[in-house]
């Protein structure tokens, strides 16, 4: 990241941009930086202009306690302003649960998508799962253990026990740690874990929500009625794809989607 701005409340965020054409401000899911998403970034360039940045407690970026899905709100407003007053919205996974809050609003934006937010209203005992994951990841937190807070957030993503024990042991390991305590802020922006169907019927800008083919049924569900609930929502499945999605094949339908 080699530019940076500062939040409402004093925040540094870093952020970087690339190509020309439409602004477009991606914003990361969990247990992830700018970074994440620099690839799919770059294939936005020949089209728009591809901002990525560290959400707050991440990478690069500062953390002012104490959180609030508001302040990360005010993020995308400090960088809104900061790339010329205006800006699409694209978010990933949990990501693209904080777009739909802050389209909603009434931030400058044109448009905004989504790559499968996980809301679980279509997932069997997902409000369940969701409150007992709320819990022991705040207790965990709480009481520094950040490795056991990593190991939720992955078992809840459907990792299995012997692939979480062979992360551990990884060099990658670490930086995850790093990162944990930003876990709560995705715990936050998710909510309750379902769809907010009056937020989201509150934006007044085009919505395209997106999944993967390949994913699991609970997960088109939840995006289509993302696409749905928005007044003007268009939902988009792309064959053969995951929560895991290809820049390749993800980027060429933003574009479309963002420049026209």
């Amino acid at each position: 990241m080699d530019k940076k701005t500062t939040s409402r409340d004093g925040t540094s965020l870093a952020y970087g941009v690339m190509g020309q054409g439409p602004t477009v401000i991606l914003v990361s899911g969990a247990m992830s930086t700018g970074g994440t998403v620099a690839p799919l970034a770059h294939r936005l360039t020949d089209r728009c202009t591809a901002v990525v940045y560290d959400r707050r407690g991440r990478g690069e970026s500062g953390d002012t306690p104490p959180y609030a899905v508001d302040r990360e709100v005010e993020d995308l407003a400090a960088l809104i302003d900061a790339v010329g007053g205006e800006a699409a919205l694209f978010g990933v996974s949990s990501g693209g649960a904080l777009v739909l809050h802050a389209a909603a609003s009434g931030l400058p934006i044109g448009r905004a998508a989504v790559y499968e937010v996980p809301y679980a209203d279509h997932l069997a005992g997902g409000a369940a799962r969701e409150a007992t994951y709320k819990e022991q990841l705040n207790t965990a937190l709480a009481e520094g253990r950040r490795g056991d807070a990593v190991e939720l957030f992955l078992r809840l993503t459907g990792l299995g026990e012997e692939m979480i024990q062979r992360a551990r042991q990884s060099p990658m390991w670490a930086g995850m740690e790093a990162v944990a305590p930003s876990l709560a802020h995705d715990d936050a922006v998710m909510g309750d874990g379902l769809l907010p169907r009056d937020r989201v019927a509150a934006i007044s800008v085009p919505v395209l929500a997106v999944a993967g083919g390949a994913s699991p049924e609970w997960m088109h569900r939840a995006n289509q009625a993302v696409a749905e609930a928005a007044p003007q929502g268009t939902y988009r499945v792309l064959p053969g794809q995951t929560h895991m999605v290809e820049p390749d094949v993800l980027g060429p339908v933003l574009a479309e989607f963002f420049a026209g």
